[in-house]
């Protein structure tokens, strides 16, 4: 095993780390920016607002991201086990 092929295993576990976080982020991050902006017109600055609509937001958006995600985690698993021969060479 040497340096580059441990790098370009680092690299593509960090990339499909981001791919399978992504979708729960920015649902959270888009009901945060829609219930801040709900807060400021109305006045009502309660921080436990905010909090029943994100986990709402993250639930949906896991739901209807979830075969893609793990579509995306199996395919990971499998270019990382069959390259397992190659490494120990």
């Amino acid at each position: 095993m040497n340096d580059t092929t441990v790098i370009n295993l680092g690299t593509q576990a960090i990339i499909v780390t981001m791919k399978v976080a992504a979708p729960a982020l920015l649902a959270i991050m888009a009901m945060g920016f829609l219930v801040s902006i709900f807060q400021a017109a109305t006045q009502i600055n309660e921080q436990t607002l905010s909090f029943i609509p994100k986990i709402l937001a993250m639930t949906i958006a896991l739901v209807f991201a979830g075969p893609w995600i793990l579509q995306t985690i199996l395919f990971f698993t499998r270019t990382v086990f069959s390259t397992i021969p190659n490494i120990t060479h």
